[in-house]
């Protein structure tokens, strides 16, 4: 059986979570504090934080959002295949066939985007909250965030279904609204949500894809415009 990094990564994420769920001391260990960071060179908080989360329905909610969402990237980036539509469409080159990076590349480059964009999402918390020491975040959310946005930009044609909405929504109209969404909420402030974090992993999840594959962005660009 061919090894499934998204598999994996719930799996160690599920299994940390409910450990810290039963033991304080553990989580308080693996809690992302930018005061302890900068005070004490605790820099492993950016990375433990999103190992752990604050009850069952966080976890679900993320596990439930990156399996979806990472599953169409790592279909879509680990193996070439046919785009559905008219042969004329924008993300058909030549005979149809998009290739990408095989199953080996596409899982390292999953990884990547769910590592460093866990990481890159820690940059603006930490930057407003680094002489806070009350100031505490845990969660897979800005990882998560940037799946979520490198697979908008890989596939921005595909229909996202949200909760309570009973149509699906192109991927290239949702990922605006939700950012605009955060960015709202981040502003009002008090939410008790790290709403800069999911900007933050979002706005990696685009650049990541940019980096690797720059056509993603002109066949957006062609799309909209």
């Amino acid at each position: 059986m061919a090894i499934n990094i998204l598999i994996i990564i719930i799996l160690i994420i599920v299994g940390i979570s409910l450990k810290a769920f039963n033991d304080r001391p553990f989580l308080d260990k693996m809690l992302y504090v930018p005061y302890l960071c900068k005070k004490d060179g605790q820099y492993y908080r950016a990375f433990t934080h999103i190992f752990i989360h604050g009850d069952m329905g966080h976890l679900i909610f993320n596990m439930v959002s990156l399996y979806f969402l990472g599953n169409s990237l790592l279909t879509q980036i680990g193996g070439s295949y046919y785009a559905v539509g008219d042969p004329s469409d924008v993300f058909h080159l030549n005979d149809g066939l998009i290739p990408t990076y095989g199953n080996i590349g596409g899982q390292l480059h999953f990884l990547t985007i769910f590592v460093l964009g866990g990481l890159f999402a820690t940059i603006l918390p930490f930057i407003r909250n680094q002489d806070n020491n009350q100031y505490r975040s845990l969660g897979a959310s800005g990882a998560v965030s940037a799946v979520i946005f490198a697979a908008i930009l890989w596939n921005p044609t595909m229909e996202l279904n949200i909760m309570f909405i009973p149509i699906g929504i192109p991927a290239y109209i949702f990922g605006p609204l939700y950012l605009a969404y955060e960015f709202y909420l981040d502003k009002r402030g008090n939410t008790g949500v790290a709403h800069d974090a999911h900007i933050g992993g979002a706005i990696f999840g685009v650049l990541y894809v940019l980096i690797i594959n720059i056509d993603k962005g002109k066949e957006l660009i062609q799309l909209v415009f």
